[in-house]
């Protein structure tokens, strides 16, 4: 019984964090401000290098760093590999129903001081998220989330600062190439910028104050 009590609790847990990331997402790139380095400037990117639609750019994402994810772990698992590709699916709807409303209550078109204090507020909500469902543990997005995690507990002493930085250098090698290739840069700004700089501490302030009855699930 307590573990099925537990259980219950990381799958409650999971599932408000992908509302809450998905809704952040969607609001970030909604301010056209920028937003997550992944979701809205690297995959955005690559997309239009190479005429990808953006929804198979990012699924193609998520395979690679699926595969990337199992190398760095030195072995197959199984749990994890379908987990990173679930998780996806219905984030990626998510994160489209939510742009669409906060279009339809205007958000694009306010003015650009309560642009920047939301495109703020939405990066703050992407980084409690991943707080909450790494800290739970059961499934995650493997380029921003999982990747991140992996190396934060194998490589980085625990460090979800260090985590953060390590596990955007490939989205930055994207950013790079596709300006290298196109001369032009797409949905990279301010929020961009700031998620770059801010997440990782955001994430380790939410381990302790943010629904802090919720541990950390370590499976390493």
């Amino acid at each position: 019984m307590p573990a099925l009590k537990d259980f219950n609790q990381r799958f409650k847990y999971l599932c408000l964090s992908i509302i809450i990331n998905a809704a952040g997402n969607a609001l970030a790139i909604s301010t056209n401000l920028g937003s997550a380095v992944w979701t809205g400037g690297s995959a955005v990117n690559l997309s239009h290098w190479t005429g990808i639609p953006l929804g198979t750019a990012m699924f193609l994402y998520g395979v690679a760093v699926t595969i990337l994810n199992q190398l760095l772990l030195g072995h197959f698992d199984r749990r994890r590999f379908v987990s990173n590709i679930m998780y996806t699916i219905p984030f990626s709807y998510l994160v489209a129903g939510f742009e669409y409303i906060w279009n339809i209550l205007g958000v694009p078109q306010l003015g650009l001081v309560l642009r920047i204090i939301l495109d703020v507020v939405g990066l703050f909500m992407v980084a409690v998220a991943v707080s909450m469902y790494t800290r739970s543990n059961l499934i995650m997005h493997p380029p921003n989330d999982d990747l991140a995690y992996i190396i934060r507990f194998k490589f980085g002493s625990g460090s979800a600062i260090i985590s953060q930085w390590l596990s955007y250098l490939p989205p930055l090698i994207i950013i790079g190439l596709s300006y290298f290739f196109t001369g032009r840069l797409y949905a990279i700004g301010f929020g961009t910028v700031w998620a770059l700089v801010t997440q990782g501490a955001v994430m380790k302030w939410s381990d302790y104050h943010m629904f802090p009855k919720l541990k950390h699930h370590i499976d390493l």
